[in-house]
C-alpha cells in the first residue's frame, strides 16, 4: 500500500515529499497510522551526516499515532489502540540493559538499517533511527511502540517519544536536580524547553536560560525559566552574577556545539554538575586543563536519550501533565503538514527554525 513520506535521499541533499510502498507488519512488527511527529535537530544531524544513517531513508524519530494492524505474535498492543514510537527500543540482553542502563543499548539501533518500505520506483528505504515518523503510515518493531498514557492527546503525545523523555531526564536522571538548586539550560529548542519545565517540576530556585535568539525569551519564560541570558562572550560571567558569583549548581547543554559546552562548564559552581544533551559533530572539540578539573571539582557528564526508559518514564510524564506541571504545547512554536517538512529543514539549516510539529 502506498503511503507518502518525507524521503532522504542522500546525506546532505533535501528532503523530497513522495509515495513509498510501505508492506503488512509481518511477525512482531506493527503498522501505525501517524497523528503527529516532531522534527527535532537529530534528524537535521541524521540528514547533514553528523550522525550515520543508511540512505535513503525516511526520517521521523519521534511521533504517535494509532495502530492500523499487527503482525504475528504482537500482544501488547491492538488495531485502535493509541501509540508513542520509541526510536532506542533496548533489547533487554546486551550488557548495558544487564546494568539496568537501556538508554546505552547496544541493539537500540540495529533497525535502522533494515529496508522497511521501497519508493514506488522499487529503491529500498530505511528507517531513520528506527522509526520513519516522517510518513503517513510506518512500520515498526512490536518493541518500536508504547501505549498512550491516559489523558495524553495523540498529537502531544508525539512529543513525549524524544524531545520531553531528553529534557525530563537530563534533568531529573542525569543531572538529578534537587529541590532549591540553581540551573541553567543553554539552548531554548525542544528538548530545552521540556529541560526548563523539569527543572520547575524538581523545585529550582532558580532557572537560566540561555539562547543566541532574544525572541525565545517569552517561552522560555513560560516553561519555567526565571532568568534569560542572551549568548554572548560574556554569558558564563553573567550567570555567576546572577547566581551570588558562585555559578550555577547544574548546567544542561541542549546545542551540541563546543563552545556552548565550555560556556556551561565555566557557568557551573565549583563541585556543580555539567550535563551534555547536545549532538556534536567530530569537530566540535572541547578543551580543559589538568589543573582547572582538579580546581574546580565539577562534573561533566554525557547524556544519551535523558539517560530514561520510556516504559517506566512514560506514565511518570503523563502524571505531571494530567496534573498541569507539564504543558506538551509549550514546546511548540510551528505546526505544519507532512508538505512543510522540506521547508522546515531549510529553516533549522539557516537557523531560523522553531519547534515544528508536523500534523498529520
Amino acid at each position: 500500500m502506498a503511503v507518502r513520506a518525507a524521503v532522504l535521499p542522500a546525506i546532505g541533499s533535501p528532503l523530497e515529499i513522495t509515495g513509498i510502498e510501505l508492506p503488512d507488519p509481518g511477525p512482531g512488527q506493527v503498522r501505525v497510522r501517524l497523528a503527529a511527529a516532531g522534527v527535532c535537530h537529530s534528524d537535521l544531524s541524521l540528514s547533514d551526516g553528523t550522525m550515520r544513517v543508511p540512505v535513503p531513508a525516511v526520517l521521523g524519530h519521534e511521533g504517535a499515532g494509532t495502530v492500523v494492524s499487527v503482525g504475528e505474535g504482537v500482544a501488547h498492543v491492538s488495531p485502535g489502540d493509541g501509540v508513542v514510537l520509541n526510536w532506542a527500543p533496548s533489547c533487554g540482553a546486551c550488557h548495558a540493559c544487564s546494568l539496568g542502563e537501556v538508554w546505552l543499548c547496544a541493539d537500540a539501533l540495529t533497525g535502522a538499517a533494515a529496508v522497511y518500505a521501497r519508493t514506488t520506483e522499487g529503491t529500498d528505504l530505511h528507517p531513520g533511527l528506527n522509526v520513519a515518523a516522517f510518513a503517513e503510515e510506518t512500520v515498526v518493531s512490536a518493541s518500536c511502540v508504547l501505549p498512550v498514557p491516559d489523558g495524553v492527546p495523540l498529537t502531544d503525545a508525539a512529543l513525549l517519544g524524544c524531545a520531553v523523555l531528553t529534557g525530563y531526564g537530563a534533568v531529573h536522571h542525569s543531572a538529578r536536580v534537587r529541590e532549591g538548586e540553581t540551573v541553567a539550560v543553554f539552548g531554548v529548542g525542544g528538548v530545552g524547553l521540556a529541560a526548563l519545565q523539569a527543572a520547575r517540576i524538581a523545585g529550582a530556585s532558580k532557572i537560566v536560560a540561555v539562547d543566541v535568539s532574544a525572541e525565545k525569551e517569552e517561552l522560555a519564560r513560560a516553561a519555567g525559566a526565571t532568568d534569560y541570558v542572551v549568548a554572548s562572550d560574556t554569558t558564563a560571567r553573567e550567570i555567576r552574577g546572577l547566581t551570588g558569583k558562585q555559578g550555577v549548581d547544574v548546567a544542561v547543554e541542549c546545542a551540541g556545539r563546543a563552545v556552548t559546552i565550555r560556556t556551561a562548564w565555566d557557568s557551573t559552581r565549583r563541585g556543580g554538575r555539567t550535563t551534555v544533551v547536545g549532538i556534536g559533530g567530530k569537530d566540535q572539540q572541547v578543551t580543559f586543563n589538568a589543573l582547572e578539573i582538579f580546581h574546580w571539582g565539577r562534573t561533566l557528564s554525557g547524556c544519551v536519550y535523558g539517560n530514561s526508559d520510556p516504559a517506566r518514564d512514560l506514565p511518570v510524564l503523563a502524571g505531571h501533565i494530567r496534573a498541569g506541571r507539564l504543558d506538551l504545547s509549550a514546546l511548540v512554536t510551528e505546526h505544519i503538514s507532512l508538505d512543510g517538512i522540506p521547508a522546515a529543514f531549510e529553516n533549522m539549516l539557516a537557523g531560523k527554525g522553531g519547534r515544528a510539529l508536523v500534523v498529520f
